[in-house]
């Protein structure tokens, strides 16, 4: 991982962090906001830093907030976060090919380490699993350098939002900034019709579903865009593999 020699030698994990140092200003801000928010909540700091280091998910922490001040049964609090993070099951599915081969806690690490952002430009980068030895130590220097820079803008950002909670005042609006960086990193990816389509596809489900439930409209903006594109692909014989090709 990003602590070992061998993975920061590698050209791609310098290349993932010149990727990645754009959108980290965006990363942080998030988690300044999330780390204030936590403590503004009610949290104690011993708390927010566990939730912190733990969670490392910032809408299942701004999700979750709420209900623990309301004083929430457990198993509610564990199903909205669930439910807001259900898009991470579809990263992990898309990115099994590529970490397969690992030992089952690297992949568990992996898994933890995982972010919108560092997910998003690995998967722009790299379209098919890598073949050979070499190719698979690229592609994991990458995935790592983007984990690097998002994991340390996030825990360093959140940390000390937590401890300036009482300065920092919350119509800041600091959490817009994150939403302006996940729209420009949506935006770069949307190279293909398809990838258009299922953007705007999930877009506009997410906000017509918006009253749902436990922030259910996020996992139906993403079922509504995988089942239109899958349909597409059967009916109209596009190939996907063949649009990122072009």
């Amino acid at each position: 991982m990003f602590w070992s020699a061998e993975v920061r030698r590698r050209p791609a994990f310098g290349e993932a962090w010149r990727e990645m140092l754009p959108v980290a200003m965006g990363i942080g801000a998030w988690g300044l906001m999330t780390g204030v928010a936590m403590l503004k909540s009610g949290l104690s700091v011993v708390e927010a830093v566990a939730m912190t280091l733990l969670v490392y998910a910032g809408s299942s922490q701004l999700a979750a907030l709420p209900l623990l001040v309301a004083g929430a049964p457990f198993w509610v609090i564990l199903a909205t976060g669930f439910c807001v993070n259900l898009r991470f099951v579809v990263f992990s599915l898309h990115l099994r090919p590529y970490l397969l081969y690992m030992p089952r806690w690297r992949r568990l690490l992996h898994g933890y380490l995982t972010a919108d952002m560092s997910y998003a430009m690995f998967t722009r980068r790299f379209a098919t699993p890598g073949q050979t030895p070499d190719e698979r130590a690229a592609q994991e220097a990458f995935l790592t350098g983007g984990y690097c820079v998002t994991w340390i803008a996030w825990m360093g950002m959140s940390l000390i939002g937590i401890a300036l909670a009482n300065f920092i005042p919350t119509h800041w609006g600091l959490g817009f900034a994150g939403v302006l960086s996940l729209v420009a990193i949506v935006c770069s990816m949307a190279t293909t019709r398809l990838r258009i389509l299922a953007a705007l596809i999930a877009s506009a489900t997410a906000v017509a579903a918006y009253a749902l439930p436990l922030r259910l409209n996020i996992v139906a903006g993403i079922g509504m865009a995988v089942l239109a594109c899958f349909w597409l692909e059967k009916q109209l014989g596009l190939d996907a593999d063949a649009e990122d090709e072009k």
